[in-house]
């Protein structure tokens, strides 16, 4: 996917963005918010059934721990929002986009990442301008999260698009099953770049 082509607005209608790996880098150690998560379920005296932090997250409704287990992550976001890192596709997206109102196609966000840090990450790098405001989509937001495909379909719909008609760019394997669970044209981060 060629930079023209991310940016024609007669090939698309939206671009959706994944944030943390595509827009900008959170100073996040997720190996710390890992443990965090394992001292919920160590408080609640629960076996914790994986050691791997999403499926820790999935898994805490069970417990009863979803609450807790959410916070526990969405501090060290808010915080690692903060002090983020914007990225070469996020210094892009401030020199073309437009929130909208013009040339190139609406733009918003679809992150794993809670919507607060989202938020927190697009105003400390003045990406508000470039994004809509409406359709900065974190994991909290819809009822279900990416991989699942909800997410991005509030993020297209509320960027007024089709999902035929809308792009995400994102930079993991669970970005490329979102958009194909949602049937949206993915575009990896790194090629959006032209690398």
């Amino acid at each position: 996917m060629s930079d023209a082509a991310l940016l024609d607005s007669d090939a698309y209608d939206a671009v959706v963005y994944d944030l943390d790996g595509t827009l900008v880098d959170l100073a996040v150690d997720w190996a710390a918010v890992a443990d965090a998560v394992l001292d919920v379920y160590a408080a609640n005296v629960v076996i914790p059934p994986t050691d791997d932090l999403w499926g820790l997250l999935e898994a805490a409704g069970e417990y009863g721990l979803a609450e807790r287990v959410e916070e526990a992550i969405a501090r060290h976001e808010r915080h690692g929002a903060r002090d983020s890192t914007l990225l070469p596709l996020g210094k892009r997206l401030l020199e073309t986009g437009d929130g909208g109102g013009g040339a190139v196609p609406r733009s918003g966000v679809c992150s794993l990442n809670c919507e607060e840090a989202c938020r927190i990450a697009v105003e400390t790098h003045a990406l508000d301008g470039a994004l809509v405001a409406d359709a900065i989509v974190g994991r909290d937001t819809a009822e279900t999260h990416k991989p699942a495909p909800e997410s991005l379909l509030a993020a297209v719909e509320r960027l007024g698009a089709e999902p035929k008609r809308a792009l995400f760019v994102g930079d993991s394997e669970r970005d490329a099953v979102t958009a194909e669970r949602a049937g949206v044209d993915y575009a990896w981060a790194r090629d959006a770049l032209g690398r």
